[in-house]
């Protein structure tokens, strides 16, 4: 049933997302691992329609904001009114009570902005006044960000930045792909045509049921091997921490169970080691000079580290 549904996901989000079956695929895993996503790729290549088309695919309530300079916390997490007529304060929500939130541009309002939205990527709730308010389940929050034009912008903190799952990049359509994207909008939005295909508490049903997903000692060695790796190295400042070695297991759950497999092999764990790990390491100064990058990095920590031969 995981595997039909998933497969109709796919199709339905595809609609509105021609040609990045790759990356709708792994943007469903990091949903199924209750995984919060970071999109960083240049304006117009889908990020926003790719949100919008997950929110109706998968049923869920939406809701965006436009990060600004002058964007508030109280934007994100709501705040108190007073009411004359019962004498308390009223919370009003803000735009994080929903299921599926998404953050454009989460790099160009202020440190203090961002940080109201770590709560609620952690805790799934947000403070106000004292008073703790818990946000629909399930929550999900996709932010994006440019990685050109830093004039003006707060890059996020690396605290938070290990609180998203994974990092994608969608990149540029080939020209047949952007052909077909413009012959596709001439006569409607795509975005119309997307079905919903399952329910929000079917989402929940998926995440709990990855805990069920087995990953046998050696292999959980070979992944927490691969990450501790990563600490190490004169090029490197900081490495994937603890946080990203359970993330990393969630992907590799996911990617199992989109295989039709309720166990977890080494090939799991490589398909998606680069997405979960490479906006957790910071190298040197130095390392850019040198030609030093973090794709060969962890490239060459694959080559290193054996994986586990696996009996069927």
């Amino acid at each position: 049933m995981i595997i039909e549904k998933s497969q109709q996901i796919i199709a339905e989000v595809s609609k509105a997302m021609v040609g990045k079956n790759d990356i709708i695929e792994k943007v469903l895993m990091a949903i199924y691992a209750n995984g919060h996503i970071l999109l960083e790729d240049y304006p117009g290549v889908g990020k926003t329609t790719l949100a919008l088309a997950f929110s109706r695919a998968l049923g869920l309530e939406y809701k965006r904001i436009q990060f600004t300079s002058d964007t508030m916390p109280s934007d994100i997490t709501g705040f108190s009114v007073y009411n004359k007529n019962s004498g308390e304060l009223e919370y009003k929500p803000g735009a994080v009570n929903c299921q599926l939130f998404l953050g454009d541009e989460i790099n160009r309002t202020s440190p203090k902005t961002q940080a109201a939205l770590l709560e609620v990527m952690e805790e799934g709730s947000v403070t106000v006044d004292g008073v703790t308010h818990m946000l629909p389940q399930p929550f999900l929050c996709i932010a994006t960000q440019n990685p050109v034009g830093s004039v003006g912008t707060q890059p996020l903190p690396d605290s938070q930045l290990d609180r998203f799952i994974i990092r994608l990049s969608i990149g540029y359509p080939s020209t047949e792909e952007q052909m077909a994207i413009i012959e596709q909008r001439q006569h409607h939005n795509p975005l119309d045509n997307i079905q919903s295909v399952i329910l929000a508490e079917n989402i929940s049903e998926v995440q709990q049921y990855l805990s069920t997903v087995k990953i046998t000692k050696e292999v959980l060695r070979y992944l927490t091997v691969l990450c501790e790796m990563t600490r190490e190295g004169s090029m490197v400042e900081l490495g994937v921490s603890p946080r990203g070695i359970i993330a990393l297991s969630q992907m590799a759950k996911a990617h199992a169970v989109l295989r039709e497999r309720n166990y977890v092999i080494p090939e799991d764990i490589q398909a998606i080691f680069y997405d979960v790990c490479a906006h957790r390491i910071i190298l040197k100064p130095q390392a850019r000079i040198e030609g030093f990058t973090v794709h060969s990095f962890l490239e060459k920590i694959l080559e290193t580290v054996e994986p586990p031969k696996i009996g069927l």
